[in-house]
């Protein structure tokens, strides 16, 4: 796995936009513990990336394919995960404060432990995901699958249901 900068990121995403790319390509790559706070990652291809414990709060990931990475202990506030694909992927004890999840595909993910407290998940997909002892205070899971999904000690005061109820 090649280990990059912040500094390499950002050398990537100017390529991309110089040649009018729509991805960026980035599987597999290390990206642990990296400041990509704010980065405009949108469809980048980050399927089986380490991004553990990266600073990403507030990037755009929306439309990226995070297949089975590593997201665990990330900071991911108010971060853009608008229709990404997160289908295996650990977010473990992630901090998912204001992210905006809708649509996005989290069939088999491991959430658990994580924070999202005001997030929007509104038609996301999580299917067979592990959110047990997570946060879903006040979030939003308008219309989300939650089908098999392990909400074990998980908190919902306030949230929003998949059908439109508030959990009190």
């Amino acid at each position: 796995m090649a280990h990059m900068t912040r500094e390499d990121v950002e050398r990537l995403i100017a390529e991309r936009q110089a040649r009018g790319a729509l991805e960026l390509y980035l599987k597999g790559v290390d990206l642990a513990g990296l400041d990509l706070s704010g980065l405009d990652l949108h469809n980048a291809r980050l399927r089986h990336a380490k991004l553990s414990t990266a600073d990403l709060h507030e990037a755009n990931l929306s439309g990226a394919d995070l297949v089975e990475a590593d997201l665990s202990l990330c900071d991911l506030r108010k971060a853009d995960l608008y229709q990404a694909n997160l289908t295996g992927a650990d977010l473990s004890s992630t901090n998912l404060t204001f992210a905006h999840l809708a649509q996005a595909n989290c069939t088999a993910a491991l959430i658990c432990e994580a924070n999202l407290t005001f997030a929007d998940a509104r038609r996301a997909n999580f299917t067979l995901a592990d959110l047990g002892r997570s946060n879903l205070r006040e979030a939003r899971l308008n219309n989300a699958i939650l089908d098999q999904a392990d909400l074990k000690g998980t908190k919902l005061q306030g949230t929003i249901m998949p059908d439109g109820s508030k959990h009190e």
